[in-house]
């Protein structure tokens, strides 16, 4: 029993450092979207699109949210970043957006039922990476977290592919 305490107080105790009960002041949360609204950007996007999958409650999303913020800020002019936050809560996803990416240049979305990555040929877990030509044609999709790696050569074989 005296073992179950602690790890229930660092349980509750990391809970509440991971989430807030009121949305970031000046940071929006992520738009509600459709299926259909999420194909009609990626089909009629000019440039070619990361899409990051996440959720604030995902441990390993955070461990590559870094990675995704540098990443749109240093090709901003090349390729149009957009997160796509699921089975989240507002106040969740606006903390997250301001710990990781409070100036990148990241369109943030919102799917509540965690259905559209599946429906897009990924799955329901997070995180997820998908690599979008201009047009909507589907190059490349990375389940779990992305390496700085791996992220570069798909982002060059979208610029320069």
């Amino acid at each position: 029993m005296l073992r179950i305490v602690p790890t229930i107080v660092l349980i509750a105790l990391a809970s509440t450092a991971c989430s807030s009960s009121e949305p970031v002041e000046g940071i929006d949360p992520p738009t509600p979207v459709t299926i259909q609204e999420v194909q009609d950007l990626i089909v009629g996007s000019p440039e070619p699109i990361v899409l990051n999958v996440w959720a604030s409650w995902c441990t390993p999303c955070r461990s590559e949210a870094p990675l995704i913020g540098r990443a749109a800020s240093q090709f901003d002019d090349e390729v149009a970043f957009v997160g796509l936050d699921v089975r989240d809560t507002p106040a969740g996803a606006t903390a997250f957006i301001a710990e990781f990416f409070p100036d990148a240049p990241i369109l943030h979305l919102a799917d509540s039922s965690g259905q559209i990555p599946s429906e897009l040929g990924g799955s329901r877990g997070v995180p997820l990476t998908l690599f979008y030509r201009p047009g909507g044609e589907l190059s490349y999709l990375h389940f779990g977290v992305i390496d700085e790696r791996t992220l570069a050569l798909q982002i060059d074989e979208l610029v320069n592919g």
